[in-house]
């Protein structure tokens, strides 16, 4: 903090001496120390010394800092008390005399000093200041905060050319310095949108947000049927009852959620039912509300949200009122939705941030501007210009290419928040003009939170987490939107489950369908899915049963296609395990974007379950930790052009995925991804193999077979297995046993390293509260949550060489029950594995297995015996007794074979044989 007042003190001394005049004005870039909103090559600036300000001697004093006696600070006396936060009248602290060269939009910023000494990392108090340009209202902003102690642009104002005062109330503690006032220059419109003419454009009629004539007759007769009757009987109460809205035409006012709520509901009641007395209240409220509605210069949180909400809500307005709407008030109207469509985070033109990823892929552009757009059309086609450009040619090809995979990249909560806003636009473009302008694959995008539930009602984690422990995980807006576009019994269900949407009636009564029946079994899904190439991964489970007495087990493992930054984590090849609670898990809390524990931990591999590598040259972007893991990507690629073009994006390389015989109720699930893309340079080849048993029994219900191939660059870096748990585990039997709990009865999973041999390998576990353990010291958080107070275990090979291969069984038991023995021969770079009544055969390393070759049945007991890794094409299994002779196709992308056999010498070899017929 010391060195940025120095820093700063030395930038203000250097313009007292240049700018020694009350005002002065250039046509270049400005030297204030305050960087203005928009950079521009030429502009109007001026910066105005306080020492030449009116200054109200009863409440200020000039005072000069020993640091920098040249320059002048006006400062509240300490026996004033502020008037910022008063709404009585009186005089100024501080009078600027200003003069605008030409009417237009002007950006004012302050330079302060906090009159304190501010400790690192200690929390900061924001303190607001008033002003007031010439006899126009009074507004409130922030001038000093946590973010920013120094510097602050109060916002954008509409200025008049010519003479005027600028009026300033100060909060207590803040040394004001100076002010400026720089001309806005607008974002520029990119080219592509220059001449754009989008060739979906809203009808001539109304309305045409949410309903059009055609559907609005339908949306009526739904509202007295099923479940809609009693929402539209609670809406019906609720709006016949006046609003009472006090307010000061010369007092501004923050946003007020309920009178938008109650705005949405009467102009919905006057859309539905034609009530003149409902629908001219809606109008008077909007207009009165916007008259005074301000929300300053905050940037912080979610103010950009509520911004919106504010221009969606008079978008209804004006498009379901048209017809009773003067055309002074929807002048009126349009103007106070451009204004605040200004001060959005995307900026307008809606062109500073990509719609396709962070805040700008949400409520902004896909419900705000989408429908503001719309609905003013007819008076203005320019915005949705802009808006139907950025979703019909941005969006819509960046979602088709990323939803081949029925997953979304920014995980189970940004991913459901976001996906919710996209499906604002598809419905808004689909009742608008009847067309599904999104590929159809974002209906199957459902399945991913389907699979992803875990029988205690969470979910397996997956991305920045914002969903709390010990409660059923929901987005029920998004699930409405969805089950109602798709039309889909199942997710009609789950939104029900997960208590409806009862705040917002409006929208439920839009879209339900009450015809529609929902299904509550969802045992008709497959147990397992595979995610396909573009976010690869594969989930398999056990079972339906969505309780705390499950007995169903559920894995994932993830890895495979492309990396899109923001939100999604450093995972690739990450596993994670549940069985009667959290077996195997994620350690990452997701605490605040950015921090130092988000860069170094949260978004990291190391608070994963996977393998890392230790380069001790790597180099990490955004100053992070060198963790041994994969790349840390935050860039987001924006084109599905780029996304494949650019190795930095690449996330590995799905093998193969196949799960079966059965698809509904498979015994097997298994995947193959090569993860060598997925980290620098510093690994030259890595595959890993995940096979899942489902072994029908209450006793050991599943098991897991893992087997990583994995080289280096150089020998010496050092390679570490890893995974997480929540309980502390224990070792017996030199197997590692992990456990947890749900209602006093407990799962546990045996942990078996088969290879390396146990000579040959090292092993820690350490509590993530251990100062330091063999991967360093790690960032922590202070939380008394589960994952804060988890436990780590990690392998690592005795000798140093480039190539190390790692063969791991988990067996999940019930209670007490004791682990499976397991059969384990290695031959010619193939595992075959027997337990239970399974053999699973597989290549020891990364390559496919292409020889001929031969296995035994021990015993007279009929085996389930599946062979994975076989290289595409025709193969044969033969029987000297010639029980068997069996000719079967491998597949491009499942590479597997399946059959049952009892005791025996079987050969398999790639070909056909023709003594079969």
């Amino acid at each position: 903090m010391k060195g940025m007042l120095k820093n700063y003190i030395l930038y203000c001394l250097i313009t007292y001496i240049v700018f020694s005049s009350l005002s002065i004005d250039i046509l270049a870039q400005s030297s204030f120390p305050l960087a203005s909103e928009s950079s521009k090559k030429n502009g109007y600036i001026s910066v105005l010394d306080v020492s030449k300000a009116k200054i109200n001697n009863k409440t200020t004093k000039i005072v000069k800092r020993e640091s920098d006696l040249h320059l002048n600070w006006v400062i509240l006396k300490d026996d004033v008390v502020e008037k910022v936060h008063d709404q009585t009248d009186t005089d100024p602290d501080a009078i600027f005399h200003i003069e605008i060269p030409m009417s237009g939009i002007y950006t004012i910023s302050t330079s302060v000093i906090r009159d304190e000494e501010i400790e690192v990392g200690s929390k900061v108090e924001t303190r607001f200041a008033k002003i007031q340009i010439d006899n126009e209202r009074i507004t409130k902003r922030i001038i000093s905060d946590e973010y920013n102690y120094t510097n602050h642009s109060l916002g954008r104002f509409q200025l008049k050319g010519g003479k005027q005062v600028l009026k300033v109330w100060l909060p207590k503690g803040i040394l004001l310095g100076a002010v400026e006032i720089e001309s806005y220059i607008p974002l520029t419109i990119p080219p592509g949108v220059a001449n754009y003419h989008p060739k979906i454009v809203p009808p001539t009629s109304r309305p045409r947000l949410w309903v059009d004539k055609d559907i609005l007759p339908v949306i009526q007769k739904r509202l007295t049927k099923g479940e809609n009757l009693s929402v539209w009987k609670n809406l019906k109460e609720k709006v016949l009852i006046p609003f009472p809205f006090e307010f000061n035409p010369t007092r501004e006012i923050a946003q007020n959620p309920v009178l938008e709520r109650v705005v949405q509901e009467k102009a919905f009641y006057y859309l539905m039912t034609g009530n003149l007395k409902i629908g001219n209240e809606a109008v008077r409220l909007i207009l009165d509300y916007l008259s005074v509605l301000e929300f300053g210069n905050v940037k912080s949180g979610d103010i950009t949200r509520d911004i919106g909400r504010a221009i969606y809500t008079t978008a209804l307005v004006y498009d379901w009122c048209y017809d009773i709407i003067h055309e002074g008030d929807r002048k009126i109207l349009y103007s106070e939705m451009m204004r605040l469509a200004d001060n959005m985070e995307i900026g307008w033109p809606p062109f500073k941030e990509s719609i396709v990823s962070g805040h700008a892929s949400e409520a902004q552009v896909n419900r705000d501007l989408l429908a503001m757009s719309i609905a003013i059309y007819d008076e203005d086609p320019e915005p949705y210009r802009y808006t139907s450009y950025l979703i019909l040619e941005e969006l819509v090809p960046m979602r088709s290419f990323e939803y081949q995979s029925p997953r979304h990249s920014q995980g189970v909560d940004y991913g459901a928040y976001r996906h919710g806003w996209e499906m604002h636009a598809a419905w808004l473009f689909y009742r608008m003009a009847g067309m599904r302008v999104f590929d159809d694959n974002i209906m199957g995008l459902t399945n991913y939170w389907l699979y992803m539930r875990l029988p205690d009602g969470e979910m397996l984690r997956d991305g920045d987490m914002f969903s709390k422990s010990g409660v059923y995980w929901k987005n029920p807006q998004t699930m409405l939107l969805d089950y109602s576009y798709a039309n889909d019994p199942i997710i009609k269900a789950e939104f029900e489950r997960q208590g409806g949407l009862p705040d917002n009636p409006v929208l439920f009564l839009l879209l339900n369908d009450p015809d529609l029946e929902p299904e509550y079994d969802i045992s008709s899904l497959p147990l397992s899915i595979d995610f396909g190439s573009v976010l690869g991964g594969l989930i398999a489970r056990t079972g339906w049963n969505m309780n705390d007495n499950s007995n169903d087990v559920v894995a994932e493992i993830k890895g495979g296609g492309y990396h899109f930054g923001n939100h999604q984590h450093a995972d690739a090849g990450a596993i994670q395990l549940y069985y009667r609670g959290l077996q195997i898990c994620d350690l990452g809390l997701y605490v605040a974007y950015g921090i130092p524990y988000d860069y170094n931990f949260n978004k990291r591999s190391i608070a994963h379950s996977m393998m890392l590598v230790i380069d001790p040259k790597e180099e990490i972007s955004r100053r992070a930790k060198n963790d041994g893991g994969t790349k840390f990507n935050q860039r987001v690629p924006e084109t599905p052009q780029e996304v494949m073009s650019d190795p930095w994006f690449d996330n590995g390389r799905v093998i193969y995925s196949d799960f079966g015989p059965s698809l509904q109720k498979p015994l097997y699930s298994c995947f193959k991804v090569d993860l060598t893309g997925a980290y620098t340079s510093k690994v030259s080849n890595y595959t890993r193999s995940f096979c899942f048993f489902n072994l029908d029994r209450d006793d050991t219900p599943a098991v897991i077979i893992l087997s990583d191939d994995i080289s280096t660059s150089k020998a010496e870096f050092d390679k570490f297995w890893k995974i997480n748990t929540l309980e502390k585990p224990f070792l017996s039997d030199s197997s590692i046993v992990l456990r947890n709990q749900k209602k006093g009865v407990v799962g546990k999973t045996h942990v078996k390293m088969l290879r390396p041999l146990p000579e040959n390998l090292k092993l820690e576990i350490s509590h993530r509260k251990d100062p330091e353990n063999i991967l360093g010291t790690m960032d922590r958080i202070s939380s008394d949550s589960p994952e804060a107070n988890g436990y780590q275990i990690i392998f690592f090979p005795e000798n140093e060489e480039k190539r190390h291969r790692f063969l791991t069984i988990f067996q999940m038991t019930s209670d007490d029950t004791p682990p499976l023995p397991i059969n384990l021969q290695e031959d010619n770079d193939k595992y075959i594995l027997r337990l239970s009544d399974r053999i699973l055969c597989m290549s020891s390393g990364s390559q496919l297995i292409q020889s001929p070759f031969s296995m035994t049945v021990p015993d007279d007991s009929e085996y389930q015996i599946l062979l994975t890794d076989l290289k595409p094409g025709f193969w044969n299994i033969y029987s000297p007794d010639k029980n068997i002779n069996l000719n079967f196709k491998v597949e491009q992308g499942k590479n597997t074979c399946f059959f049952s056999a009892s005791k025996g010498l079987y050969y398999i070899s790639p070909g056909r044989s023709y003594n079969n017929h």
